[in-house]
């Protein structure tokens, strides 16, 4: 008694993949189907069975029985294929790639699952290999958007833009083919007039098409607003959009990270949250929404935040991403390991690549930091990988190339004040470029007068050259609209430097009220504790033990020896 192929499919549709895979062994191993006699039917048994090991996620197993179904296929009789063509159709399930289920053997269908099942290894050669033995007029919507994205994994740049642009003409709402298009520099007019033109009847289902087609063409203009580094002009595209679409987690998210990249942390935080009081179970950029809460020091946000996203997913490269950021004040060397994870499982997660980097220069590898900054740089240049390259150049005393990095990012963003106190950091560097540095610092401020990361480094420059009064003039300008903890400790070292030290400790209190954790802070008042009551802080402290436990040390050394 043979098995019935029918209940073969219904496990199938009915997502019954392990039944399916245990009764695809029965129906491949069938004696009455051999490879002589019936090959058409042993390769559309064999393809049964691939499907049900790519849904259990046994890809490798996968991959070998598609190419034994195909390999059977090759080997039916042409003179028959249309018969048995025939004697199918009766009987053909759907044979979209994205069910994977087939009954007549489509072989560019089977190739492309056989790529399917590369891509889920992370074997972008292999699919794209496969792939590119499916002729181009074959491909369908899938096949494009599959082609798309290992042609760009490949830096095969245009090839992944004739790919992306083929799914737009078919479907102008694939999303990750805009985005795609506008990081690989495809002008918006140029994306715009991709998408098909609806013939219509009249005036009235003309304005109607164009009315429901505005907020594509504002997204697609978003996209390209940010991919050129146009920061203000994306968000203020996002932000139409949004009120034609309130509460759109896309849009809130898509604006939440721009808003993390440039530095408006606050706005960051409040769209993040935004999002996460909507649907607490989205993932996507959540390791930003991380990095934010380090930097506020909020851990007990932070904790919950990893805890949460545990137990969502545990296989995303954010969730590593996020548990990096939570180790790096216990254990530097084991946070590197959960960014260096989330690279594994993503090789274009640009989060991974920027924590990386900071984690690097943290741990005093400046030369390793570049390296990741680079990664990062090389999938999508923003501001971050600018600055971690120039404090990453500026740490090996490699001034030149931190000098190029910085004009890099002013060139790549002309409007940034961030951009401008970048190339100010540079001079500053230098004793003989620090009138530079100053005109740069001005000119930042000038361009985003609330720019307080700009504000704290003139300020230290005045310090530097011994122009405290105006240091401090200018940061008590910015405690009127700013409760910032750094800005409160760049007073209050400017006013212990002047010995003005009851004026110091009331600032080093107000950033230890606004941020418990400031590290600064902490280490400024105890410092001007000792001043006040007349301890040299700079003096070694005494401690009586130490002179024991160094004779034991040695004695045990002396031992060892």
């Amino acid at each position: 008694m043979d098995v019935p192929k029918d209940y073969m499919t219904t496990l199938l549709d009915h997502g019954l993949f392990a039944s399916a895979q245990m009764l695809g062994c029965f129906l491949v191993s069938s004696s009455s189907i051999s490879l002589e006699t019936s090959p058409h039917l042993k390769a559309e048994n064999l393809v049964l069975l691939g499907d049900a090991l790519f849904r259990e996620k046994e890809y490798r197993r996968a991959i070998h029985t598609y190419k034994q179904a195909l390999h059977c296929h090759r080997l039916t009789p042409k003179q028959n294929a249309s018969a048995v063509r025939s004697s199918l159709s009766s009987s053909t399930r759907s044979s979209s790639p994205n069910s994977f289920n087939i009954s007549a053997i489509n072989e560019n269908e089977v190739k492309f699952k056989i790529a399917s099942s590369h891509c889920a290894l992370n074997e972008n050669r292999a699919a794209l290999l496969e792939m590119e033995g499916v002729p181009s007029k074959a491909r369908n919507l899938q096949m494009n958007l599959m082609m798309g994205k290992l042609y760009r994994n490949s830096r095969h740049t245009r090839a992944a833009i004739t790919s992306y642009k083929e799914c737009l003409r078919h479907c102008p709402c694939i999303i990750e083919a805009i985005i795609a298009l506008a990081e690989l520099g495809v002008a918006a007019k140029d994306i715009i007039s991709l998408f098909p033109q609806t013939p219509t009847r009249g005036a009235r289902s003309t304005f109607d098409h164009f009315d429901s087609s505005r907020w594509l063409q504002r997204y697609v203009e978003a996209q390209c607003c940010i991919a050129s580094n146009d920061y203000k002009g994306g968000l203020e595209f996002f932000a139409e959009i949004l009120r034609r679409f309130p509460n759109n987690i896309h849009i809130l998210l898509e604006m939440a990270k721009v808003e993390a990249i440039i530095g408006k942390t606050e706005e960051a935080i409040t769209n993040f949250e935004k999002v996460r009081s909507i649907d607490p179970y989205v993932i996507t950029y959540m390791d930003e929404y991380a990095m934010l809460l380090k930097l506020k020091s909020d851990y007990s946000k932070l904790n919950k935040l990893v805890h949460d996203l545990l137990n969502i997913d545990p296989t995303r490269p954010e969730i590593f991403v996020a548990l990096s950021v939570l180790w790096e004040r216990k254990d530097e060397r084991g946070a590197l390991s959960y960014s260096e994870k989330s690279i594994r499982i993503d090789e274009r997660h640009i989060p991974g690549y920027i924590m990386k980097g900071n984690l690097f220069l943290s741990m005093n590898r400046p030369e390793a930091a570049v390296v990741a900054f680079r990664g990062a740089q090389e999938l999508r240049p923003d501001l971050r990988s600018y600055q971690g390259l120039v404090r990453s150049y500026l740490a090996i005393s490699k001034i030149k190339e931190a000098l190029h990095a910085a004009r890099e990012a002013m060139k790549a963003m002309p409007q940034s004040a961030k951009a401008l106190k970048l190339v100010g950091d540079v001079h500053a560097s230098n004793t003989t470029g620090r009138e530079k540095a100053k005109k740069f610092y001005e000119s930042a401020l000038r361009l985003e007068p609330g720019y307080l990361g700009a504000a704290l480094a003139l300020a230290e420059l005045h310090v530097i050259e011994g122009r405290n009064g105006d240091a401090v003039s200018l940061l008590e300008r910015y405690l009127k609209d700013w409760a910032d903890d750094s800005l409160h400790v760049k007073l209050a070292q400017v006013f212990a430097a002047t010995n003005m030290l009851q004026d110091a400790l009331s600032h080093y209190q107000a950033a230890l009220r606004i941020n418990p954790q400031n590290e600064a802070a902490k280490k400024g008042l105890e410092r001007l504790e000792k001043q006040l009551k007349g301890v040299d802080p700079d003096a070694p402290e005494e401690d009586e033990d130490n002179d024991v436990e160094d004779a034991d040390a040695d004695q045990e050394e002396a031992e060892l020896l």
